[in-house]
C-alpha cells in the first residue's frame, strides 16, 4: 500500500508548537513584500539543501519577539500611513469559518474576522520543522518521498500487511502528533495519487485506506478539476464534452489518449491503476526566486532587484552543483498587465552569464515602460545531470570555464561571510 501523509494547516499547525495559546483560536499567516532582499542592511540567510524541486532554497533568519507576537505583524505589514498590505497564506479551521481564504488580502481578513491574530510567515522555521519530521518518518517507512513542504508520499508495501494499513496509519498518525504536536491526515491505497486524492476528504486529522474494489465508489463522484493532474486545458476539454465528475472523465479515455503518453498515464491515475512508485530522491527539475513588493516605476531601481535576485539564484544554483540550460522571467506591472518569457542556452552555468542574462530578459520583457513593476521571477530548470547531458557552446566553453571557476571562488566566500559579502556596485545604487 501507498500513503499519502498531509499536514493541516502547516503553516498555522507550525506555529502553534511554539505558541499554545494560539490553539482553537483564529489564526492567519500572512505574507507581504520582502524588504530585506532589497535591503542595502546585512541579512541573515540560511541555505536549505533539502527544498522541493523548483523552489528557493536561501531563507531569511527571522527575529521576532514571542512575547509579542501577536503584534510583530504589524512591523510587517503596516506602512507609515497605517495601511495594511499583505496576503494570506495559511489559514487555521477557525478563520476558515469567517470564509477566510488563502490569498484573501490581510486587510480585508481583519474585517470579516475581528479577533484575528495575525502572524508573519517564518519559512525558514516551517521547513526545518518539516525536515525534521521527514527525518523522523524514514525511521517508520521504507521508501519515503518529500513532495511538498507539509506531504509526503510513503510506501509500505511488503512492510506492513494490507489489513493492518489501517492501524498502522491510525498509530503513525498519533504518534506524529504525540512527537510534533503536529496534526496530520493520511490515506492509503494502492495508488499514491488515490491516496492523495482522499487525504483531500478526510482533513482534518482523518484516516483512510481506499482498498482497490473501493477506487471506482470513492472516486466517481468527485470533481475532474480536484485530481491531481488534470490542468485546466483538460479540465476544459473534459467539460466541453460534458464531463463533469472523475466518474464522466473515465468514460473519456480516447480523449485522454489523444494527449500521448501524458494523457495515457493520467488516465491510469484516474483508475487507480498507474502503479507509479514511490521515488525517495529526485533529480532537481529547477529552481526558482521571486518577490512582490510595492510597485516601482524607477526602471534603475527594477534593474537592481533583478541583478540582486539573479545573484542570489546564481549562488543557490552553484551550491546545489545544478548546470540549468533553460531560464525563466516573469514581470507583472500594476493593471494585472504581465510578462514572461522562457529561454534556453546551453552554456556551462556560471554567474556572469547568468545575471547579464537576467538584465537583457528584463530589457527585452519590460514592454509598458510607463507601467509600474510589482513582482520579478526567475527561474532555471531543464538541469544537465547524470541521465541528461548535453553538449554546451563551443564557440563560449572557454570564456565560461574560467567564469565557472570564478564562480565557484564567489561561492566559498559566501559560504563563509554570507551571501551578501559581495555584490555589485550597482546593488547600492539609489
Amino acid at each position: 500500500m501507498k500513503l499519502h501523509m498531509d499536514l493541516d494547516c502547516y503553516f498555522v499547525s507550525a506555529e502553534r508548537t511554539r505558541y499554545p495559546f494560539l490553539k482553537g483560536r483564529p489564526v492567519v499567516v500572512a505574507k507581504g513584500s520582502d524588504k530585506r532582499i532589497f535591503s542595502k542592511e546585512k541579512k541573515d540567510t540560511v541555505l536549505i539543501e533539502e527544498s522541493g524541486a523548483f523552489n528557493s532554497v536561501l531563507e531569511f533568519s527571522n527575529h521576532f519577539n514571542p512575547k509579542n507576537i501577536v503584534n510583530e505583524w504589524k512591523k510587517e505589514f503596516k506602512d507609515e500611513e497605517g495601511v495594511i498590505h499583505g496576503i494570506v497564506i495559511a489559514k487555521s479551521y477557525e478563520a476558515k469559518t469567517y470564509k477566510i481564504k488563502t490569498g484573501t488580502s490581510l486587510r480585508d481578513a481583519l474585517v470579516m474576522c475581528p479577533g484575528l491574530i495575525v502572524l508573519p510567515s517564518d519559512h525558514l522555521f516551517y521547513q526545518m520543522l518539516s525536515f525534521k519530521l521527514k527525518a523522523y518518518l524514514e525511521t517508520k517507512i521504507p521508501l519515503l518521498e518529500q513532495y511538498s513542504i507539509d506531504e509526503f508520499f510513503g510506501d509500505v508495501g511488503g512492510w506492513v500487511e494490507e489489513e493492518n494499513t489501517l492501524a498502522f496509519i491510525q498509530a503513525l498518525q498519533q504518534e506524529i502528533l504525540e512527537r510534533f504536536d503536529l496534526p496530520i491526515s493520511i490515506a492509503a491505497s494502492k495508488s499514491k495519487w488515490i491516496a492523495k486524492l482522499a487525504t483531500d476528504t478526510i482533513k482534518p486529522y482523518g484516516t483512510k485506506v481506499i482498498e482497490a474494489h473501493e477506487v471506482s465508489t470513492f472516486t466517481d463522484p468527485i470533481k475532474i478539476e480536484d485530481f491531481p493532474g488534470i490542468g485546466r486545458a483538460i479540465e476544459r476539454r473534459l467539460k466541453s464534452y460534458g464531463a463533469e465528475t472523475l466518474g464522466d472523465a473515465k468514460r473519456m479515455q480516447r480523449l485522454f489518449e489523444s494527449y500521448g503518453k501524458t494523457g495515457k498515464e493520467l488516465y491510469l491515475k484516474i483508475l487507480g491503476e498507474d502503479n507509479e512508485p514511490v521515488h525517495p530522491s529526485r533529480e532537481r527539475k529547477g529552481i526558482g526566486i521571486s518577490r512582490n513588493f510595492a510597485a516601482i516605476g524607477e526602471r534603475e531601481e527594477l534593474k537592481r532587484r533583478v541583478l540582486i535576485l539573479s545573484r542570489y539564484l546564481s549562488y543557490t544554483i552553484s551550491k546545489l552543483g545544478l548546470n540549468p540550460t533553460t531560464f525563466y522571467m516573469k514581470l507583472r506591472y500594476q493593471y494585472g498587465t504581465k510578462s514572461a518569457k522562457s529561454i534556453t542556452h546551453d552554456r556551462l552555468f556560471n554567474e556572469a552569464f547568468f545575471i547579464d542574462l537576467a538584465q537583457s530578459l528584463f530589457d527585452e520583457l519590460d514592454t509598458h515602460p510607463h507601467y509600474k513593476i510589482h513582482y520579478i521571477g526567475l527561474g532555471a530548470s531543464n538541469c544537465t545531470g547524470v541521465h541528461k547531458r548535453k553538449s554546451f557552446s563551443i564557440l563560449e566553453i572557454e570564456k565560461d570555464t574560467k567564469h565557472a571557476k570564478l564562480t565557484h571562488g564567489l561561492m566559498k566566500i559566501r559560504d563563509k561571510y554570507g551571501v551578501d559579502m559581495i555584490g555589485y556596485g550597482r546593488e547600492r545604487v539609489g
